[in-house]
Protein backbone atom coordinates (compact mmCIF):
# COMPACT_ATOMS: atom_id res chain seq x y z
CA UNK A 1 0.00 0.00 0.00
CA UNK A 2 1.38 3.28 -0.71
CA UNK A 3 1.11 6.32 1.27
CA UNK A 4 1.72 9.80 0.59
CA UNK A 5 -0.87 11.89 2.90
CA UNK A 6 -0.69 11.54 6.80
CA UNK A 7 -4.44 11.74 6.25
CA UNK A 8 -3.80 7.86 5.11
CA UNK A 9 -1.64 7.21 7.70
CA UNK A 10 -4.37 8.45 9.72
CA UNK A 11 -7.32 6.12 8.14
CA UNK A 12 -5.00 3.48 8.38
CA UNK A 13 -4.75 3.98 12.02
CA UNK A 14 -8.56 3.88 12.48
CA UNK A 15 -8.44 0.45 10.39
CA UNK A 16 -6.14 -1.21 13.32
CA UNK A 17 -8.41 0.38 16.21
CA UNK A 18 -11.42 -1.24 15.09
CA UNK A 19 -9.31 -4.70 16.02
CA UNK A 20 -6.62 -3.84 18.38
CA UNK A 21 -7.38 -4.56 21.92
CA UNK A 22 -5.81 -6.34 25.32
CA UNK A 23 -2.83 -8.23 24.93
CA UNK A 24 -2.24 -6.67 21.32
CA UNK A 25 1.24 -5.98 19.35
CA UNK A 26 2.14 -3.74 16.90
CA UNK A 27 5.29 -4.19 15.49
CA UNK A 28 6.61 -1.45 13.31
CA UNK A 29 9.45 -1.94 11.33
CA UNK A 30 11.64 0.55 9.11
CA UNK A 31 14.32 3.33 9.09
CA UNK A 32 14.69 6.34 10.58
CA UNK A 33 12.38 9.13 9.67
CA UNK A 34 10.12 6.84 7.86
CA UNK A 35 7.00 7.22 9.84
CA UNK A 36 6.89 4.40 12.70
CA UNK A 37 6.01 7.26 15.50
CA UNK A 38 3.91 9.33 13.27
CA UNK A 39 1.65 6.10 12.99
CA UNK A 40 2.01 5.09 16.79
CA UNK A 41 0.63 8.38 17.22
CA UNK A 42 -2.14 8.45 15.13
CA UNK A 43 -2.93 5.13 16.69
CA UNK A 44 -2.69 5.92 20.25
CA UNK A 45 -4.24 9.45 19.85
CA UNK A 46 -7.17 8.12 17.69
CA UNK A 47 -8.01 5.66 20.84
CA UNK A 48 -8.03 8.47 22.95
CA UNK A 49 -10.50 10.53 20.47
CA UNK A 50 -12.92 7.39 20.59
CA UNK A 51 -12.91 6.84 24.03
CA UNK A 52 -13.67 10.58 24.47
CA UNK A 53 -10.56 11.77 26.01
CA UNK A 54 -8.21 14.07 25.45
CA UNK A 55 -5.26 13.97 22.85
CA UNK A 56 -1.92 13.65 24.53
CA UNK A 57 1.87 14.49 22.86
CA UNK A 58 2.89 11.17 22.06
CA UNK A 59 6.48 11.50 21.57
CA UNK A 60 9.25 8.99 20.12
CA UNK A 61 10.59 6.73 23.37
CA UNK A 62 13.85 6.41 21.61
CA UNK A 63 15.72 7.96 25.34
CA UNK A 64 13.42 6.59 27.80
CA UNK A 65 12.58 3.18 25.91
CA UNK A 66 9.43 3.30 26.97
CA UNK A 67 6.04 5.61 27.35
CA UNK A 68 3.07 4.00 28.77
CA UNK A 69 -0.91 5.69 28.20
CA UNK A 70 -3.86 4.77 30.24
CA UNK A 71 -6.96 5.02 28.06
CA UNK A 72 -10.31 4.06 29.82
CA UNK A 73 -9.63 0.79 30.62
CA UNK A 74 -7.08 0.06 28.15
CA UNK A 75 -3.22 -0.12 28.83
CA UNK A 76 -0.71 1.28 26.41
CA UNK A 77 2.95 0.39 25.95
CA UNK A 78 5.06 2.86 23.57
CA UNK A 79 8.69 1.20 23.22
CA UNK A 80 11.25 2.56 21.05
CA UNK A 81 14.08 -0.19 20.83
CA UNK A 82 16.76 1.50 18.66
CA UNK A 83 19.26 1.77 21.20
CA UNK A 84 19.20 -1.85 21.86
CA UNK A 85 21.87 -4.35 20.59
CA UNK A 86 20.76 -7.82 21.56
CA UNK A 87 17.33 -9.89 21.87
CA UNK A 88 18.86 -10.24 25.89
CA UNK A 89 18.36 -6.37 26.38
CA UNK A 90 14.64 -6.63 24.99
CA UNK A 91 14.22 -9.76 27.03
CA UNK A 92 15.70 -7.70 30.03
CA UNK A 93 12.67 -5.31 29.77
CA UNK A 94 10.48 -7.89 30.45
CA UNK A 95 8.63 -6.22 27.38
CA UNK A 96 5.89 -9.20 27.46
CA UNK A 97 6.20 -10.80 30.53
CA UNK A 98 5.21 -7.21 32.28
CA UNK A 99 1.89 -5.26 31.98
CA UNK A 100 0.72 -9.01 30.06
CA UNK A 101 -2.80 -7.09 29.18
CA UNK A 102 -1.99 -4.18 27.75
CA UNK A 103 -1.47 -3.40 24.18
CA UNK A 104 2.24 -2.83 23.20
CA UNK A 105 3.15 -0.82 19.99
CA UNK A 106 6.91 -1.75 19.35
CA UNK A 107 8.98 0.70 16.92
CA UNK A 108 12.47 -0.78 16.01
CA UNK A 109 10.99 -4.47 16.60
CA UNK A 110 13.58 -6.18 14.42
CA UNK A 111 15.40 -7.27 17.39
CA UNK A 112 13.14 -8.84 19.10
CA UNK A 113 13.15 -12.94 18.57
CA UNK A 114 10.50 -14.45 20.33
CA UNK A 115 7.05 -12.60 19.18
CA UNK A 116 3.65 -12.78 20.35
CA UNK A 117 1.16 -15.00 19.00
CA UNK A 118 -1.50 -12.14 18.53
CA UNK A 119 0.18 -9.09 16.66
CA UNK A 120 0.59 -6.94 13.39
CA UNK A 121 4.00 -6.47 12.03
CA UNK A 122 3.99 -3.12 9.97
CA UNK A 123 6.83 -2.59 7.63
CA UNK A 124 7.31 0.84 6.35
CA UNK A 125 9.72 1.96 3.48
CA UNK A 126 10.62 4.74 1.59
CA UNK A 127 8.99 4.90 -1.92
CA UNK A 128 10.81 6.90 -5.04
CA UNK A 129 11.81 10.36 -3.85
CA UNK A 130 11.04 9.83 -0.42
CA UNK A 131 7.91 11.80 0.27
CA UNK A 132 6.30 8.42 -0.28
CA UNK A 133 5.58 5.73 1.88
CA UNK A 134 5.32 1.84 1.18
CA UNK A 135 3.57 0.25 4.03
CA UNK A 136 2.82 -3.69 3.96
CA UNK A 137 1.29 -5.59 7.07
CA UNK A 138 1.73 -9.25 7.90
CA UNK A 139 -0.71 -10.32 10.44
CA UNK A 140 -0.30 -13.17 13.33
CA UNK A 141 -3.40 -14.89 15.24
CA UNK A 142 -6.60 -12.74 15.32
CA UNK A 143 -4.51 -10.04 12.77
CA UNK A 144 -3.77 -12.65 10.03
CA UNK A 145 -6.16 -11.51 7.24
CA UNK A 146 -6.22 -7.64 7.98
CA UNK A 147 -6.55 -5.28 5.39
CA UNK A 148 -6.09 -1.60 5.62
CA UNK A 149 -7.72 -0.67 2.47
Amino acid sequence: MIVNTLDQLNQISHKIIEKISEQDCILLFGEIGVGKTTLARAIINNLQIQNKENETEVLSPTFNLVYDYEIKNLKIMHYDLYRLKTDKEVQQLGIFEQDVNSIKIIEWAEIIKNRQKERLEIYLTYKNDGNLRNIQFKGFGKWINFNAS
